[in-house]
């Protein structure tokens, strides 16, 4: 299982950059280990993001936003509100 946390590192929006922390904290401090992708740096990359988020995460309007976790090709999270998420379970098995 590959676990893969979609960011953007030049994001001008400090609430996104606190959740892409809290997430990167979260799965350093349980040693989880996860691969780092920026979309920042890729439209494929950004485009893979997009397409692969459930519609029924999809947001009202605009864009999905990072932080975004998936294991292999499957989305793992979704944020409820700017400190909280909800896990899937295989991140803690």
């Amino acid at each position: 299982m590959v676990i893969r946390v979609f960011v953007a590192s030049s994001s001008g929006s400090v609430a996104i950059k606190k959740r892409q922390q809290d997430v990167v904290r979260f799965l350093e401090a349980n040693r989880i280990e996860f691969e780092e992708v920026d979309i920042t740096m890729s439209e494929e990359k950004r485009q893979w993001m997009y397409k692969n988020i459930p519609e029924d995460r999809q947001p009202a309007q605009g864009n999905p936003l990072p932080p975004q976790i998936f294991s292999d090709d499957r989305i793992m999270m979704a944020f409820l509100n700017q400190r909280r998420a909800t896990l899937s379970s295989p991140f803690l098995d």
